[in-house]
C-alpha cells in the first residue's frame, strides 16, 4: 500500500477514535444527566411524601391540641360544677347540723346529771368535727376552682391578734399550754378574713402538736414586708417530711397532743398553702425534732396607722343570759331549725314569734302592742324571700331600726355585702349557742 494511503488511514483512524471518544463522552454525560434527572425525581417524591406525612402529623397535632383544650375546658367546668355543688350541698347539710347544734344546746340546759352533760359534750364535739370537715372541704374546693377573690386592704395585726387570742386562749388553758401574742403595732396589706384563716390553721396545728410549753405569735419588720412568726415548742417536723407538710391528709407521724388530735384530718396546712398562694404571701418554716417549729408568713406592710385596736371577739366571751323577756321575731323556713331555735330562745326566757316568709312576718306585727326587740332571720326563706329584704321591710313597717341578725349557711360574699350594707349582724350556720347568746346580749346592750 502506498505511503500516502497508509498515512491517510492512520489519520482517519485518529479522527475516528477522537469522534468515538467524543461520542462516548457525550453519551456518558447524557447518562449522568439522566441519572441526575432520575435522582431529582426520586428526591422530589421523597420530599412530597415527607411533606404529606408532616401535614398529616400537624393535622393530628392540631386535633390533639383541640381535644386537650376541650378536655381542659371540661375539667374546669367540672371543677366549677363541683364547687357549686359543694356550696349548695354544704348549705343543705348545714341546716340539719345547725338544728342539731341548737337542740343539743337546749338539751344541755336541762341536763342535771353529770352523765347526761358528758354525753352532750361528746355529741357537741362530733358535730363540731363534722362542721370543720365540711367547711374545710368547701374551702379547698373554692380555692382550687379559683373562685376566691381576695379583698386586699389595710389589716391591723393588733386587732387580728386580739381576735385570735380570744379564740385560742381557752383551748391552750385547757391543755396546760402557754399562748402568747407579742404586741403587734403594725398594719399589713392583705385580706383580713383569709389572713386570719391562715393564722388560725397554723396556731391550731401548733397547739395540736405541742405537749408542753406553748405557742408564741409575733412579728418582725423586714423593709417593706412584715414577717409573722408562729413558733411552738412541739414535737417538730422530721426533715424527710418537710416536702409533705402542706399536702392533703398529711398528719405528723410523731404523736400529737391527744386531747387535740381527735378529728384532725391533715387538711389545715393544705388550706394554708392554697390561701397563701391566692394572697401571694410566701410561707416558709424551720423545724427541729423534739424542739419545735417556726412558721414564717411574709406579708406586705400596710399604710394604716399603727396601734389601732379593735376589740374583736369581745362579744364571743360569755356575758350571762341577760335576755329575760326579750321579744324575738324569728324568721326561718326550715321547720327543724325553727323548732330548735325557738326552744333554745325560750330556755333563755325570750318571747318568740315565728315566721317563714316576709308576708307572714309582717302579719305578726299587726298587733302594735308587740314590737320585737330583735329580729333573727335566715337569708333564704319561703317564696324566694331574702332575710336581708325581710328585715328591711319589717324595719320600714315599724319605722325604727330594730337590731337584727342573719344566721345563714350561704357562704357567698353577696350575703356578707347585703348584711353589711344594711347594718345587720351575720352569723354562719351551724352556729354556737354561746356565741349567739353573747351576740344577742351585745346587740341589746
Amino acid at each position: 500500500m502506498p505511503l500516502k494511503d497508509i498515512t491517510d488511514v492512520a489519520r482517519l483512524k485518529k479522527i475516528n477514535a477522537a469522534l468515538v471518544d467524543r461520542v462516548e463522552r457525550a453519551m456518558d454525560q447524557q447518562g449522568n444527566a439522566f441519572s441526575l434527572f432520575q435522582t431529582a425525581i426520586a428526591l422530589e417524591n421523597q420530599v412530597r411524601t415527607r411533606t404529606d406525612e408532616l401535614h398529616s402529623t400537624l393535622r393530628r397535632l392540631e386535633q390533639s391540641n383541640a381535644d386537650l383544650s376541650a378536655a381542659k375546658e371540661n375539667a374546669e367546668l367540672a371543677n366549677l360544677s363541683k364547687t357549686r355543688f359543694l356550696a349548695a350541698a354544704s348549705h343543705d347539710v348545714l341546716q340539719p347540723l345547725n338544728a342539731a347544734h341548737l337542740s343539743i344546746s337546749a338539751l344541755a340546759e336541762i341536763q342535771m346529771g353529770e352523765e347526761g352533760r358528758k354525753l352532750v359534750r361528746q355529741v357537741e364535739r362530733s358535730l363540731e368535727t363534722m362542721e370543720d370537715l365540711l367547711r374545710t372541704l368547701l374551702d379547698i374546693s373554692k380555692l382550687d376552682a379559683g373562685v376566691v377573690r381576695p379583698e386586699i386592704g389595710d389589716v391591723s395585726l393588733e386587732s387580728l391578734f386580739a381576735s385570735l387570742r380570744s379564740d385560742f386562749q381557752p383551748l391552750a388553758d385547757l391543755n396546760g399550754l402557754k399562748l402568747k401574742f407579742r404586741p403587734a403595732p403594725a398594719t399589713v396589706r392583705s385580706d383580713r378574713t383569709l389572713l386570719r384563716r391562715i393564722l388560725q390553721n397554723i396556731i391550731s396545728n401548733a397547739l395540736r402538736y405541742t405537749r408542753a410549753g406553748g405557742v408564741l405569735v409575733g412579728i418582725r419588720h423586714r423593709g417593706d414586708t412584715v414577717r409573722i412568726d408562729v413558733a411552738d415548742t412541739g414535737c417538730g417536723i422530721p426533715e424527710d417530711q418537710h416536702d409533705a407538710v402542706f399536702e392533703e391528709f398529711n398528719r405528723g407521724s410523731i404523736s400529737a397532743n391527744t386531747s387535740l388530735a381527735s378529728g384532725g384530718l391533715g387538711l389545715g396546712l393544705a388550706i394554708v398553702r392554697r390561701i397563701a398562694g391566692a394572697l401571694d404571701h410566701p410561707i416558709t418554716f424551720s423545724s427541729r425534732v423534739g424542739r419545735g417549729t417556726i412558721f414564717h408568713i411574709d406579708v406586705p406592710a400596710g399604710s394604716g396607722r399603727h396601734g389601732e385596736i379593735e376589740v374583736v371577739g369581745e362579744m364571743e366571751r360569755p356575758r350571762g343570759y341577760g335576755l329575760f323577756g326579750t321579744k324575738v321575731l324569728l324568721i326561718e323556713n326550715d321547720v327543724d331549725v325553727l323548732r330548735a331555735m325557738t326552744s333554745l330562745l325560750e330556755r333563755w326566757q325570750c318571747v318568740v314569734r315565728q315566721a317563714t316568709a316576709t308576708d307572714e312576718a309582717l302579719d305578726l306585727l299587726g298587733d302594735t302592742a308587740w314590737v320585737p326587740d330583735i329580729i333573727i332571720a335566715d337569708q333564704h326563706l319561703n317564696d324566694g324571700d331574702l332575710g336581708s329584704h325581710t328585715i328591711a321591710e319589717v324595719r320600714d313597717y315599724l319605722g325604727r331600726i330594730v337590731p337584727a341578725l342573719i344566721i345563714t349557711g350561704d357562704p357567698s360574699d353577696a350575703v356578707v355585702k347585703a348584711a353589711r350594707s344594711a347594718g345587720i349582724e351575720l352569723m354562719r350556720k351551724p352556729l354556737k349557742p354561746a356565741q349567739l347568746r353573747a351576740l344577742l346580749a351585745h346587740l341589746l346592750a
